[in-house]
């Protein structure tokens, strides 16, 4: 366990794979809580964050940012407790000398849903823009959107060897959004 005045260096901490040999996510950290700090392939640190579930947030974070995510640092504490996990964040983004990573300039594509609008084609757009179509044509035209940006997500992680089953709440779609159930 954690205490305030131990904060452990961010350097001193194991590497973990993202997702292991077996193609699964690091299940050591199911309904763990705690700081965690995202890798890329080269081990250039990304983002810091901190979770009630670091397995959930872990998951979240590679849907939405896949080619950022390869390795993760983790420090668990026992109980809930922001002051802690905060001081552990800061330290470690201190640590590394950069708050300009995705904690900055980039935490809303970390932290927020996808938005599938945002990734849509110029061919989309247009058929999206055009007056003639009515509200349930753009929702049906939105939700496939929504399902494109999907498969290529899960086509990402599949040839970066995931097995783990991905579920995107399907509610969300028609707004747009992607987001794991």
């Amino acid at each position: 366990m954690t205490t305030e005045t131990n904060i452990p260096s961010l350097a001193n901490l194991e590497y973990v794979a993202y997702i292991d040999d077996n193609g699964e996510f690091p299940a050591q950290f199911q309904g763990k809580i705690g700081v965690y700090a995202i890798f890329n392939q080269e081990k250039i640190l990304q983002f810091v964050g901190y979770s009630r579930d670091i397995y959930l947030s872990l998951k979240q974070h590679l849907v939405r940012q896949p080619e950022q995510c390869h390795w993760v640092k983790v420090q668990t504490i026992e109980r809930p407790n922001r002051t802690i996990l905060e001081n552990i964040e800061n330290a470690w983004m201190t640590e590394n000398g950069s708050l300009d990573l995705g904690n900055v300039e980039n935490k809303q594509k970390w932290t927020n849903p996808i938005d599938a609008k945002a990734l849509m084609t110029d061919e989309e757009k247009a058929k999206y823009q055009n007056p003639l179509i009515d509200d349930l044509v753009k929702m049906k035209l939105i939700k496939n959107v929504a399902r494109r940006v999907e498969e290529e997500i899960l086509a990402v992680l599949v040839a970066r060897g995931l097995k783990t089953q991905i579920r995107f709440n399907p509610k969300l779609k028609e707004d747009g959004l992607l987001d794991l159930k």
